[in-house]
């Protein structure tokens, strides 16, 4: 009976294998690191899913993957030939270099000063730069006496065997915070957004509302009371956005074939998370302005967090179809309003 080692070797050649039990290894890796942060920071616990997603979506295109391997492998096998190899190449050492280096210098990061966010880019970016070039070079090759085609580097077998694992190397970087800085900003940028159009949209309704910097002062309780709602940090969107861009990212990865048709879905659900949490925030001012300001907290306040979600995944579901529509126009259709040969027209 053949090992699970002599069915995997068996499917792909020996050096392509190894090359992506190494990549597993270092994602194992990445993963430990980030789960820090997916258990302490809310805004990356869908984090926990990553390592789950990045397995289901290899075992999906796992026949793809060897029909790819399968295809470099062959004697007439397209390849970049002249220029374009010679550019293939040095993008794979230089991506390998660079990568080396970030990890290494993650790496000591996390060493010296333990879970850190530079520490833990440094080391995803590293991880992302190394897996895919490692996975290049380590194409199966013609076999003997095959002088293969020579093509576009587009077109080159290696780059299409790669491809496929861009999801799973890439994914990563949506799962891991980002630096301090650059998080701050976006989020107070988010922040004054969802304010200013709440501000706006109760305004324009005429309803009595006063903002105060990201406060919004709303009429009094009936026991005289103060009510104002704060938009928060965790309210700005990062959250949702941060989530949105992984279940977008996923959903093009699984369904769609194309590349601008996955940017085209990353974006989108980039702009439903955006809309979706400006809805939230009209909401939730709307049930404090009638209820109170403490009746949004606790249950209300996280039921809709997690609709933000809900609604963007179904958005981009409802988007799919469109994506995949292929519109034909045959001769049969050209032809159809005519009458059949040897018929007489009225």
């Amino acid at each position: 009976m053949k090992t699970l080692w002599q069915k995997f070797t068996a499917a792909v050649p020996m050096p392509f294998a190894s090359a992506l039990l190494v990549a597993v290894a270092f994602w194992g890796f990445i993963a430990w690191d980030q789960s820090h942060w997916w258990g302490t920071k809310e805004d990356y616990s869908f984090g926990w899913l990553v390592p789950a997603f990045v397995g289901f979506v290899i075992h999906d295109r796992w026949t793809r993957i060897t029909a790819a391997a399968a295809a470099c492998g062959a004697p007439d096998g397209a390849r970049a030939g002249g220029s374009g190899a010679i550019l293939l190449n040095g993008l794979a050492a230089g991506s390998m270099i660079a990568g080396a280096v970030l990890f290494m210098i993650g790496a000591f990061y996390r060493a010296g000063a333990g879970p850190s966010l530079p520490g833990t880019l440094a080391l995803t970016l590293g991880s992302a730069a190394l897996v895919l070039p490692l996975l290049f070079l380590n194409a199966p090759e013609p076999v003997a006496g095959g002088a293969g085609r020579s093509v576009g580097i587009f077109e080159d077998v290696r780059v299409k065997l790669v491809s496929l694992f861009v999801f799973p190397a890439l994914v990563w970087l949506v799962s891991a915070p980002m630096v301090s800085v650059v998080e701050q900003n976006v989020s107070l940028f988010l922040l004054r957004k969802v304010t200013s159009v709440v501000f706006f949209c109760f305004d324009l309704l005429g309803m009595p509302i006063e903002q105060q910097g990201n406060i919004l002062v709303l009429p009094p309780l009936a026991d005289g009371k103060p009510n104002q709602v704060g938009v928060a940090d965790a309210c700005s969107g990062i959250r949702s956005l941060t989530a949105c861009l992984f279940a977008g990212s996923f959903l093009a990865s699984v369904f769609l074939d194309k590349l601008w048709k996955k940017t085209a879905l990353v974006a989108a659900a980039m702009m439903f998370a955006v809309f979706t949490n400006l809805l939230r925030g009209l909401f939730l001012t709307a049930w404090a302005y009638n209820y109170g300001h403490e009746a949004i907290e606790g249950f209300v306040h996280d039921v809709a967090g997690y609709a933000v979600l809900g609604l963007t995944v179904i958005g981009l579901l409802c988007l799919l179809p469109l994506f995949n529509l292929k519109i034909t126009f045959s001769d049969d259709d050209e032809g159809a309003g005519a009458p059949p040969a040897g018929a007489a027209g009225v």
